[in-house]
């Protein structure tokens, strides 16, 4: 990806995330003059500067959307009516592609705000991608081509690795598996973490044992071509103290509480793309 090194990329919004990618983007390469952040934060715009100090991180929007081949939407849902209808009217790069991060903006927002001509990706992406090993999803409408698709996979790949879906309407789904995924892994880690120590482990050590079994389990699951199930069947022996708490695990409803946490996340999901376009 080398041809993309040099791309103006801009970030609307300098949060955790657009560090995370520019960070990504330094390690793979990446021209550092050659992207562009713009927050109202002062905070926020010193972390991007801490990140790299030739990065140009401002307060202008237009100023960034101006300048960038790539302009990257990290705002808050809740806020990016408003932040998309003042960069409308401003003047972009010809042949700009928008690409939005944030959860449950839909690409019949992002094309109501900026027209349905301007290329626009969405991305859902996780907060692994703090450390390089994110997993996102992401959707594209018909202006984007395959030019500007492989932009993109170059911009994501920088956090981790990444999916294409056809259907639109499956990043709510991505949104509830992969987007909130982190937090349900960290729930089952600290409670398997308290009841260790409630069976006599120091903290130090249960939270050593917990996580880095779930290192282990998940580098397994992502190396090994068997199915999930069977690899949990391998580690299952009959009548030994893995099933009596998978049956434990089972009688207790385990799958229907997270199907029904899953799907309310991509419920809303859903909600949250649903701005007001006025």
């Amino acid at each position: 990806m080398s041809d993309y090194n040099e791309l103006h990329i801009g970030f609307i919004g300098g949060g955790n995330m657009a560090q995370a990618i520019l960070r990504g983007l330094l390690q793979a390469g990446h021209k550092p003059e050659s992207l562009l952040v713009s927050d109202p934060d002062d905070k926020q715009r010193a972390a991007v500067r801490a990140v790299n100090g030739s990065i140009r991180a401002m307060s202008d929007n237009a100023a960034v959307a101006a300048d960038s081949d790539f302009l990257v939407l990290a705002v808050k849902p809740q806020v990016m009516a408003r932040v998309a209808a003042d960069l409308a009217g401003c003047q972009r790069r010809s042949g700009q592609v928008l690409v939005s991060v944030a959860a449950g903006i839909t690409l019949e927002s992002i094309g109501g705000w900026f027209g349905s001509a301007s290329p626009a990706i969405r991305v859902m992406p996780n907060q692994p991608a703090l450390i390089g090993q994110g997993m996102s999803g992401l959707c594209a409408n018909g202006a984007v081509d395959a030019k500007a698709k492989a932009g993109a996979d170059y911009l994501v790949s920088a956090t981790g690795r990444a999916v294409w879906l056809d259907n639109e309407e499956l990043m709510d789904a991505v949104t509830a598996v992969s987007g909130s995924g982190p937090a349900y892994f960290y729930l089952f880690m600290e409670i398997m973490a308290e009841i260790g120590e409630e069976l006599g482990l120091s903290a130090a050590t249960a939270r050593t044992l917990v996580t880095q079994t779930a290192l282990g389990a998940a580098a397994v699951a992502n190396q090994r071509p068997e199915t999930l199930a069977d690899l949990r069947r391998q580690v299952t022996s009959p009548g030994g103290t893995t099933e009596a708490a998978i049956s434990t695990l089972e009688r207790a409803g385990i799958h229907d509480i997270l199907r029904k946490a899953l799907t309310a996340a991509r419920n809303r999901s859903i909600e949250l793309g649903k701005p007001d376009l006025s």
